[in-house]
Order: structure tokens, then C-alpha cells, then sequence
């Protein structure tokens, strides 16, 4: 068998998965986690981080929605108490951070705090938002059956 992801969301769905774990051999290993952000909390994350990228410089340096996705990532778990860890690369040309968080990883109220955090800064800084916020309260407003 290989690597499967399972989301609960029927009685039938759970009655499957716990067949299947009730199958496996020794030294398999189960992983059970809180639903994940949402698709439209994650389209609503990349429309925002672009209209940061297109109207606001970070120290005069322009960045991509990928690179601002990892300084804002940086200063969410900073705010929550965990600290993001560089080392050099192994040519000692750059860092390298050893995070491994990922967006991806953010439970819904965790992606909504995270898209609140994206919203202030923008607010502070005058970005528009091309979804008609003007920043903060945003994340919010996604439906509540979508997040």
C-alpha cells in the first residue's frame, strides 16, 4: 500500500479507514490531523499575497506571492512563539531555513489568522486588496461553508 490521505467525512469514509488500519501489519504509522485550510481560504491567500507583491516593496526589494508567503509564514510563528531556524548552505553561499512549515499545514483558524495577519499589514502599508478589502476583517469573510 502506498501513502494515502483519507478525510473524514461520512460514517462510511471512517468505517473504511478504520478497516484499513485495523489491517496493517506492524510499524505502520497513522497520522491523524485537524482538517486543513480550505481551497478558497488557499485561492483567497495567493490573490492577497499577489496584490501585496505588486504594491508594496519589502526594504526596497521586490518580492514574488511565493516569497512574501514565506516572510509572512516567518512572522506568524514568531507571533505564536516559535522561532524560524537558518544554517548556511552547503556552497556557504546563502541560508537555508529549517522551519518545514507550510500553508498547507494550517488548520482553517489557523489560515484565518494567517490571511487577518496579511490583511494588517497590507492595511498599514496601503495595499488595495482586489477583493474590495482595504485590509483586515478579510479572512473573515469567506463563507462559512468554504472555510
Amino acid at each position: 500500500m502506498d501513502r494515502r490521505l483519507y478525510v473524514l467525512t461520512t460514517r462510511e469514509r471512517r468505517a473504511t479507514v478504520a478497516s484499513i488500519v485495523a489491517k496493517l501489519e506492524k510499524g505502520w504509522r497513522v497520522e491523524v490531523k485537524p482538517p486543513a485550510r480550505t481551497l478558497p481560504q488557499n485561492d483567497r491567500l495567493w490573490a492577497t499575497l499577489t496584490d501585496v507583491s505588486e504594491q508594496h516593496r519589502h526594504n526596497g526589494i521586490a518580492l514574488s506571492p511565493a516569497d512574501w508567503r514565506l516572510v509572512f509564514l516567518d512572522a506568524y510563528w514568531r507571533a505564536k512563539g516559535e522561532e524560524l531556524r537558518l544554517v548556511p548552505n552547503l556552497d556557504g553561499t546563502g541560508f537555508v531555513p529549517l522551519s518545514g512549515r507550510s500553508t498547507s499545514d494550517l488548520t482553517v483558524p489557523e489560515m484565518t489568522e494567517f490571511l487577518e495577519m496579511v490583511y494588517a499589514f497590507g492595511a498599514e502599508r496601503g495595499v488595495v486588496f482586489n477583493d474590495g478589502h482595504e485590509g483586515g476583517g478579510g479572512a473573515n469573510n469567506v463563507p462559512a461553508e468554504a472555510a
